[in-house]
């Protein structure tokens, strides 16, 4: 691959916020490619195919599904490199129609015809809310017993997978993509900005080259999603009043296809719901930012790499209902609200927009404690023990031609057992 080198960079503290990067080939050649000479921003980084390939065969690509349509989900299947772990979470209706069994079958099906791996778990199955709730995790947990609907938790549990998979990379696609070469697009994305990060600690995130929709019977290339534009205006006001300089850096604010080295993704604390991709910026902020004591001081020393990747591929999915987008917003602006580094007049522009928008009051977002804090030998035994709807289809390891488990210490359930303890809930589709 081919990128644009970052030359525009801001420092928040630790934080390195890396401007957006243009993608100029999907395929650069082998490694005997050399970058384009010349320097500042017009400097064009090779990222060679070796390079990428190593950091897939370390990445785990989770999926987060809510009632998505099977064919759909089967081209973002197709699309995730082979060498990269498959980890479907669902929080799919099990009743009156088991939506879930047939998302198990079609993973299944899938991985069985390319002798490749996964791992599919419904989100509010009774075994892994008990393995969170035992491993010092309760805040997860809502008046059912069991973990809390939403894609935030959704995206915690496929993080939890990933690292007892052994993964180093966790990267997160939504299930509701129609063009498969675009979720191709963004790991391979993913995988050459890990390749060129500084820090151990680093994320990605994907800046659409465009969503398209029909206008008066055209088809028109959007640049930002409608979510994504107040929640960016809002992160770049908090950091420009710290700044004091005006700033349009951050365009990822509400990214869904973004990826984190698993290193910096134990020491996240992540938001509930929609919050959570904002809420990732946010705390970093809030952690390495140098406005509040640091809790890591290896990672204030390493520093923390943040790159935001704009792809050529088109990002089209279902369009969400004004109702579900101003939803995601004001989740967003509720975790920045609330943050303790949120200044004083961010909050009164906050409340300026709320009346604009005629809500009274910002939504209440959880915000769970860093994955880093819950006893992962509890998490492992109890997740082993107790879950009936977690599913690991074995890959084949062609030079022993054995069947491997990509997660060896765990086992696999019986899903029909744990059906009367799903509370189906009507909510609308990530």
């Amino acid at each position: 691959m081919r990128i644009e080198s970052p030359h525009r960079v801001e420092r928040f503290g630790a934080v390195r916020l890396h401007g957006v990067q243009e993608v100029y080939e999907f395929d650069s050649g082998g490694a005997e490619a050399v970058d384009v000479p010349g320097a500042g921003p017009d400097s064009i980084r090779h990222i060679p195919m070796s390079g990428i390939s190593e950091i897939k065969q370390q990445m785990a690509i989770v999926i987060p599904v809510k009632g998505e349509r099977l064919k759909v989900l089967e081209g973002v299947l197709a699309a995730i490199p082979h060498d990269c772990l498959i980890v479907v979470v669902s929080n799919s209706d099990r009743r009156p129609v088991d939506r879930y069994q047939a998302e198990v079958d079609t993973v299944e099906r899938f991985c069985r015809r390319v002798q490749r791996g996964a791992v599919i778990i419904h989100q509010r199955g009774a075994g892994v809310s008990a393995a969170f709730r035992e491993a010092g995790m309760p805040q997860l947990i809502d008046t059912s017993g069991l973990i809390r609907s939403g894609k935030g938790e959704g995206l915690l549990v496929g993080t939890a997978l990933a690292k007892l998979a052994g993964r180093e990379f966790v990267g997160f696609i939504d299930a509701d993509n129609f063009i498969p070469g675009a979720v191709f697009e963004y790991v391979q994305a993913f995988a050459a900005s890990f390749y060129q990060a500084t820090s151990p600690f680093s994320m990605v995130r994907i800046s659409w080259h465009s969503k398209p929709t029909f206008e008066d019977g055209q088809l028109y290339f959007n640049r930002l999603g409608r979510a994504s534009r107040l929640t960016n205006e809002f992160i770049n006001l908090l950091i420009s009043d710290y700044t004091g300089f005006g700033t349009e850096l951050i365009v990822t604010g509400n990214s869904g296809e973004h990826a984190l080295s698993t290193e910096l993704a134990m020491r996240l604390s992540y938001a509930g719901g929609y919050a959570v991709e904002p809420n990732e910026l946010i705390n970093l902020l809030e952690s390495y930012g140098g406005i509040q004591a640091s809790p890591d001081s290896d990672v204030s020393r390493a520093g923390v790499d943040v790159y935001q990747v704009e792809t050529r591929s088109p990002h089209l999915h279902e369009k969400g209902e004004d109702e579900h987008i101003r939803n995601m917003q004001l989740q967003a602006l509720s975790v920045l609200y609330n943050s303790p580094i949120c200044p004083p007049r961010v909050r009164k522009q906050v409340e300026a927009e709320l009346q604009v928008g005629g809500q009274a009051e910002l939504p209440e977002v959880p915000i769970y404690p860093r994955l880093d804090s819950i006893d992962w030998d509890i998490f492992s035994h109890v997740l082993t023990v107790r879950s009936q709807t977690l599913h690991q289809i074995e890959r084949v390891v062609p030079t022993a031609i054995v069947l491997e488990k990509p997660i060896p210490e765990l086992g696999d359930g019986d899903t029909t057992i744990e059906l009367d303890a799903i509370r189906v809930e009507e909510q609308p589709a990530r």
